[in-house]
């Protein structure tokens, strides 16, 4: 197949947004798949971002095709991506979708895509309606929902949100994967040693939602 998958990757710091989306599109290379990446050229407003660079300071993933050109708050590039996207006539579009923000950027691109009914359009959803409430929300989350031709859901009570808002689309539940990209697990004695921390000693892990993907897959295989 023909896939595109829409959403963070490379060179935005998108956290395991990017790296599951990179890893989505290694495993369908291998499994004999075409496989592009259509990610940001502008993600969030500056205001909107929670950090001080919305990009990367890594290497590039080798072996992927990623084309930085989604403007998350310009119409008129919604409207050029999708035009684009429904001309490649791919066989499938896995859209990522964790906040309402850009329902009406992804949900604008994947009308005009589905226009040229060959195109399969299934969503990855992170999130369907945020833990903070904004006004709006619903409404925006309907809007993206309405063009999709299905979605997956990583934990149930995302799936119980899409259902409240859209009964009809065809939807599973799958638990999100673990990181398979981040080299081997060590072992407990391993990991407090490096970190200098008695194997006796009791630990607390606090996680901060915004911290990198890869510092709490690191503390968490300990």
């Amino acid at each position: 197949m023909r896939i595109v998958i829409l959403g963070s990757a490379y060179p935005l710091r998108g956290g395991g947004i990017a790296s599951f989306n990179e890893r989505l599109a290694e495993h369908y290379q291998q499994m004999g798949h075409e496989v592009d990446i259509y990610s940001f050229s502008l993600q969030y407003p500056n205001f909107l971002f929670p950090g001080k660079s919305q990009f990367s300071d890594e290497s590039a993933p080798n072996g992927l095709r990623i084309f930085s050109k989604v403007n998350s708050v310009n119409p008129f590039n919604w409207i050029k991506i999708g035009l684009e996207l429904k001309k490649a006539n791919y066989d499938l579009l896995i859209v990522r979708f964790w906040m309402p923000f850009f329902g009406p950027c992804l949900g604008t691109i994947q009308r005009i895509v589905r226009q040229n009914k060959h195109t399969k359009v299934v969503c990855i959803a992170d999130n369907i309606i945020p833990h903070e409430h904004r006004i709006g929300d619903q409404i925006l989350a309907k809007y993206f929902l309405n063009a999709v031709d299905g979605c997956v859901t990583m934990s149930r009570s995302v799936l119980d949100d899409l259902k409240e808002i859209n009964s009809k689309i065809p939807a599973t539940y799958t638990p999100h994967p673990l990181y398979d990209n981040y080299g081997p697990s060590i072992s407990l004695e391993q990991a407090r040693a490096a970190l200098k921390i008695p194997v006796e000693d009791k630990v607390v892990l606090f996680l901060v939602l915004y911290a990198s993907i890869k510092d709490w897959i690191c503390f968490w295989k300990r």
